[in-house]
Parts: structure tokens; sequence; C-alpha cells
């Protein structure tokens, strides 16, 4: 019995322990810290008679870090925005990505930087650009809870929440929608509508 412990025994728990460690590997015999690598994208093909649909605007991810350090020096900021800003050490807890857009048609995309209130009540959006120089501020808004799109026209939508005429203080049941376009210096606003 006794040398049935000092030969099978460890035998026995060098499997075990083989089939548990290599369950934390990838496949490839080396375990890998973080997430799998993306399997790689098809090339793109276009059947005879149909026309390749447009290329969607590539994702950016603007270092939140740096647009709160640009925000605070820019002078034209309101004083609310500089006040939530100046205030908080934890950037995610002021500031948000928004959607990558590229309203500006210059190929490079740019980003929405929502800026909100710790109860995450959004209070205001900035279009961020991005460039070797770092990001930067392009134009802002004050609207209060907006939903912010790219027309298929290159224009942004940004759709709001606003209080009709009988709405209680707690519920705003109308929706104003505005649509803003680059005219190579700046944004103008196009259109605005209540609904």
């Amino acid at each position: 019995m006794d040398l049935w412990r000092r030969t099978v025994l460890p035998a026995v728990a060098a499997v075990v322990a083989t089939a548990v460690l290599s369950a934390c590997a990838n496949g490839g015999g080396l375990r890998v810290e973080g997430p799998e690598s993306p399997p790689p994208s098809p090339t793109p093909s276009v059947a005879f008679g149909t026309r390749p649909t447009p290329e969607k605007t590539p994702e950016v991810a603007v270092d939140l870090a740096k647009v709160r350090v640009g925000l605070l020096a820019d002078r034209h900021l309101s004083s609310y925005a500089r006040t939530v800003l100046s205030n908080c050490t934890v950037i995610s807890r002021c500031l948000s990505r928004g959607k990558t857009v590229d309203v500006l048609h210059s190929g490079t995309p740019q980003q929405i930087v929502l800026i909100h209130t710790l109860e995450k009540f959004v209070f205001g959006i900035f279009l961020i650009a991005t460039g070797p120089a770092g990001p930067r501020p392009i134009w802002n808004l004050d609207v209060e809870q907006p939903t912010v799109n790219a027309s298929p026209q290159g224009e942004l939508v940004v759709e709001s929440k606003i209080f009709t005429i009988n709405d209680p203080v707690c519920c705003p049941s109308g929706r104003r929608v505005e649509v803003y376009r680059w005219n190579g210096r700046q944004m103008i606003k196009v259109s605005s509508t209540d609904q």
C-alpha cells in the first residue's frame, strides 16, 4: 500500500493538474492574458450587378483624460461644464464617448463626447477631432439628454427631449430634432423641428 501511495498517487495528481491547467490554454499550448484576437475579416467581394455599400466611419477612441484637459483649457467652456470637469476626479463619471462620425468630411473620424453629471444626466456634447497633436474640441452644444447621429449626407442630427405646455416637471413629452452641417469653417444649424 505504501508503494502505491509513492508511485501511483503522484502520477494521478500530475495527470489531474495537467488537465486542469490546460483549461487555461488558448488552444496553441500557451496561456494568453486578455481577450482573444478577433478572427481575420473576410475580404470584401462585389457580386455582378450590385454596388458596394459605402464604408462606415472607422471607430476612434479618444483619450477622455486628454479631452478633459483640452476642454478645461478652452476659455469658451461654459461655467457649469467647467465646474463639473474641474471637480471630476474619475473621468468616466463626467465624460463618455458617443458615436464616431466624419461630419468634417476630412476622412479622419471625429468623436462625439458627452458631458454628464454623476447621475449620468447628459447636459452637453462636444465634437472632438483627432490628430497627431491629440484631441481638440471643434464644436459643442448645450443640450439635455441628447441622441446624436450622423446622417447619410454627413450632417450631425441631434435629438433631445423638450417640455410641452402640460408636461409635469419630471417628464418632457416633446422632442426637438436639430440638424447641423460643417460649412468648411464651423458647424451651422441647418434646421430645427419640434415634434
